[in-house]
């Protein structure tokens, strides 16, 4: 064993609260326990002499000596006799001198002939007037003694000292009861104690100060206690509050070990305990306290003595199981459940510290002995400091204790083996340091792999048989944590190489070895298990050696794509999206970023291995998922319709009266050429509508040059031999590359067409059309405007693309020109004579995009130039008639029939259509007539005005 493991362990029992010494505290256990003999009627009630002592240990027989022998406590803990351990003379030599049970305990406590003389000559003169319980044993003592019984002065007055000590922490420090903070006793016998120590006291019994001594000692330690249906008694209590009475307790039970031998526990041990029980009427014992003491006793004598009398550390156990149910029956007092606590953290904190690394505290002599008692002891003191409830006998073991069993026990196993696997490491290292250069030597993580092996089986034969009591896989359970670690340092081993050597396959065939060797082990441990062993199996990530080689060309890959993404990063943070920068019209970037993945294909080719199909998925993921990010910041920023789409204002009703507010009242029309002059856009603006057809030709070209690099990696696949499925995987591998080049030019086509539109002629269409006079602000200036922004796109957008991005703008048009008419708010209104000018300039605006046939198709014009078409009608629709069919169209699409007697506001959709409610509506509101306004007030109370 370690020389630390027999380190002394700090007292649960907690520290008094006055300089009381060991020995000290012995004289006192041995004064209380002789003055309870005696109020027992326990034989020399008055003062015996030396002669009479004599004969009582001349009397003892051998018949009672057997009876001693036959201890029942001894047979209940599990302890073995000791007699047949000493020579026969030296138990003869005891025999003779230790006769009676009180003499047994003289000895044992290590009391000289003339305290036990002293103690019972003082006692006598007292116990025949009162019992042990009704008296405070040290004041009594003070009375009594006289320096005369003495050898020396000095020795009377340490007497005198601790008996005054013994005062101050029974009744003051240390009180069951808590002292009352205006009883003025408390302050009275501190003076008392305080002036003694200086001085020795005058103990005869007409001394004023022993007087007032007396007066102020019993009124604080007597207690009343009134009995129902019993006349009131009177006690006094003086040793019975924690952790006197406990520390006090421990000086007894001590003398339950051998003087002459410390491991050895008395044969008397039956006799002794039921002696010392005597004592527990003035100590505030009981039988669980005694059993909780007791436990401390024999484990703290076991763990500090060499652990080498494993009958102690049992019996401890057994203990322990008695305490198990102590502690469902002390739940509510609150001093047991301290010290409970306590006790039992300072017997777990000492296994766990031998369970978390049992490889260095125990070997294959002594654990069967010894590691399952510790592991029992470890466990129950969990359980009972968790509560253990709902445990009953017959599922003592298959019950929650076997869950805490299993758990903590995982965690011994887990702690233990990585320990251990670390002290292999550090041996194998510096076996290695010692024999450099020796021919024929393992590589260092093949060694490793050797002995790990042996560690397993070791393992297996030694600690798993013990540890299966609470653990059905603990052979599986220690064979998994083995593969983990070695397979940590295989990672790390892994991830340092850069080529393959012979070493590599040295160390990959002695991982193989080593994994065969654990799994072996698991399956045979799991034979019984549930599931045969499969979740420990689970656990055992594989490191066969076919793999390294695979793992170590993935890990070229990530780093190669991992630049790749850092180069598209720092490129993208310069990339100003100018078409000029090529004839192609794309951004350089996009040439670089594909150079750069042609390149990452052709190295990959000329790695010297023979996975090329089957890892080439790999590299194409890799590149796949820097492409789309490339395809992501490419959009990034742009901006979508609701971006740029103004939100549309609250209802409101028109009036020929109402008067439009002044910010529309004048318009300063801007010059066509300082406005037309912006549409190429700020050079330093990267969101220009050049540099947005530059963001739509730069997705266009990766999505082409993508085709061809796929088809390139087939050809090369086929001339190599490579089975026909990878070639069908090829073909698909940039397919979400594609895709997201089809949707990022969709979703800029999209953006760029509501940017012009809406931001770039926002004051020639949405801030200037039909703003006030409806004859005066028609469309021309805009469609001057967006005549010159469809030139510019026209010319700078790929051929491919060009009419998509056209068809975009030309859509964001027809559906802003509807929410110029249905959601321009209170700045617009219509009268039916608008209704020409309306239609007129609507075909304008798809004159503009059919540009006598040398725009967009006539037909895509038509398809989405309908709706519009439909809605416009209503604007030459009489006021009552438009009313009467807004009645019709809203009743129809109303559910309920209770609805009817009121036209419910219909929601705004966005679908507008000619026989949609909230279509109506509008153009109702932007009506500029009395009719309208009076029905729209009546029915909703629409403001004229926000």
């Amino acid at each position: 064993m370690p020389s630390e493991c027999t380190e002394p362990l700090t007292s649960p029992f907690g520290e008094l609260a006055t300089n009381l010494s060991d020995s000290e505290l012995r004289e006192t256990a041995y004064e209380i326990l002789v003055g309870a003999r005696l109020s027992s009627g326990g034989k020399s009630s008055t003062y015996a002499s030396d002669s009479e002592k004599n004969s009582e240990r001349a009397a003892a027989t051998p018949q009672t000596l057997t009876s001693r022998a036959a201890s029942k406590v001894k047979k209940a803990l599990g302890l073995r006799s000791r007699r047949k351990k000493a020579s026969e003379k030296a138990e003869s030599e005891r025999v003779k001198k230790v006769s009676t049970i009180g003499e047994t305990m003289r000895v044992q406590m290590r009391v000289s002939e003339q305290m036990d003389s002293r103690v019972r000559k003082a006692l006598s003169k007292v116990a025949a007037d009162q019992k042990i319980e009704s008296m405070v044993l040290p004041l009594e003592m003070l009375q009594q003694l006289k320096p005369s019984d003495f050898p020396n002065q000095e020795e009377y007055e340490a007497c005198q000292r601790r008996n005054l000590k013994l005062l101050e922490a029974g009744l003051l420090l240390h009180s069951l009861v808590p002292l009352d903070d205006e009883n003025t006793a408390p302050q009275q016998l501190r003076e008392i104690i305080d002036g003694a120590l200086e001085k020795p006291l005058e103990t005869s019994k007409n001394n004023e100060t022993m007087q007032a001594l007396r007066t102020v000692v019993l009124s604080l330690a007597c207690r009343t206690s009134n009995n129902i249906g019993s006349v009131s008694e009177t006690s006094t209590h003086w040793a019975d509050g924690f952790p006197m009475n406990l520390k006090i307790y421990q000086m007894l039970l001590e003398a339950c070990f051998d003087v002459n031998d410390e491991t050895s526990v008395i044969e008397e041990l039956d006799e002794v305990l039921e002696l010392i029980k005597k004592t527990w009427l003035v100590l505030g014992m009981n039988q669980m306290l005694h059993n909780l003491c007791f436990l401390w006793i024999l484990f703290n004598r076991y763990a500090t003595m060499d652990q080498a009398e494993g009958d102690l550390l049992s019996a401890g156990n057994n203990l322990l199981i008695k305490v198990e149910n102590d502690a469902k029956a002390m739940k509510g007092d609150e001093n047991y459940c301290r010290m409970l606590s306590s006790t039992l953290g300072a017997i777990l904190s000492w296994a766990e510290k031998r369970l978390l690394g049992y490889h260095r505290y125990f070997r294959s002599d002594n654990a069967e002995s010894t590691m399952g008692c510790v592991v029992s002891m470890a466990v129950l003191s969990v359980k009972i400091m968790e509560g253990g409830e709902g445990i009953s006998n017959e599922d003592h073991i298959e019950g929650n204790e076997m869950d805490v069993g299993q758990e903590k026990v995982d965690a011994y196993i887990k702690s233990s083996l990585r320990a251990a696997f670390v002290q292999i490491m550090e041996t194998v290292k510096s076996s290695k340091s010692s024999s450099t250069g020796q021919q024929n030597e393992l590589p260092f993580m093949a060694k490793l792999a050797e002995d790990v092996s042996t560690l397993a089986f070791t393992e297996k034969e030694t600690f798993s048989p013990i540890l299966k009591r609470w653990h059905p896989l603990a052979a599986g359970v220690a064979v998994a944590t083995l593969h983990s670690c070695y397979g940590n340092e295989l990672k790390q081993y892994v991830s340092s190489i850069d080529e393959l050597t012979p070493d590599i396959l040295e160390v990959m065939k002695g991982a193989d070895k080593l994994e065969k060797d654990l799994v072996q082990i698991a399956v045979e441990n799991s034979e019984d298990s549930e599931d045969g062993g499969k979740s420990i199996i689970r656990e055992m990530l594989p490191y066969e050696a076919d793999s390294v080689t695979s793992n170590l060309v993935k890990s070229w890959i990530k780093t190669r794509t991992d630049r790749l993404k850092e180069w598209v990063d720092r490129n993208l943070q310069q990339e100003v999206w100018d078409p000029r920068a090529n004839r192609e019209r794309f951004a350089l970037s996009a040439v670089e970023v594909l150079r750069i993945v042609d390149e990452a294909f052709e190295a990959f080719f000329l790695l010297p291995i023979t996975t090329h199909s089957a890892l080439l998925p790999d590299l194409a993921t890799g590149i796949n998922s820097c492409l789309q990010h490339y395809i992501s910041m490419a959009k990034f920023g742009c901006g979508t319709q609701s971006t740029y789409v103004p939100t549309m204002p609250p209802l409101t009703r028109c009036s020929r009266r109402s008067k439009l507010p002044s910010v529309f009242k004048k318009k300063e029309k801007v010059p066509k050429k300082s406005q037309a002059g912006t549409v190429n856009g700020n050079e330093n603006d990267s969101f220009g509508t050049p540099q947005m057809c530059c963001r739509i030709n730069t997705l266009n070209y990766i999505q082409n040059e993508l085709n061809v690099l796929a088809k390139r990696d087939i050809t090369h696949l086929s001339s190599s031999g490579t089975n026909q499925d990878i070639a069908d995987r090829m073909e698909k591998v940039f397919e979400f590359s594609a895709a997201a080049c089809v949707e990022g030019m969709q979703q800029l086509c999209e953006a760029t067409a509501n940017k012009v539109i809406f931001q770039d002629l926002s004051h020639f269409f949405w801030d200037g059309l039909y703003i006030g006079e409806v004859s005066s602000t028609r469309i021309d200036p805009f469609l001057q405007e967006l005549d010159h922004y469809l030139e510019v796109i026209s010319i700078t957008v790929h051929d491919k693309v060009r009419t998509q991005v056209i068809t975009e703008v030309m859509k964001v048009s027809f559906d802003g020109f509807l929410m110029v008419l249905l959601a321009g708010g209170p700045p617009r209104a219509f009268t039916l004579q608008d209704y020409e000018i309306i239609d007129e300039d609507f075909n304008f605006l798809t004159d503009l995009f059919w540009s006598n046939g040398d725009g967009l198709p006539a037909e895509l014009i038509d398809q989405f130039s309908t709706k519009v078409k439909d809605i416009l009608p209503l604007f030459n629709t009489d006021t009552d008639s438009l009313i009467e069919k807004f009645k019709q169209v809203t009743l129809e699409s109303c559910a309920s029939s209770s609805a009817k007697s009121k036209l419910p506001l219909p929601p705004t959709t966005g679908q507008w259509s000619p026989t949609e409610p909230n279509t109506v509506l509008r153009v109702l509101c932007y009506r500029n007539d009395e009719t309208a306004a009076k029905f729209l007030k009546k029915t909703y109370h629409l403001p004229k005005r926000l």
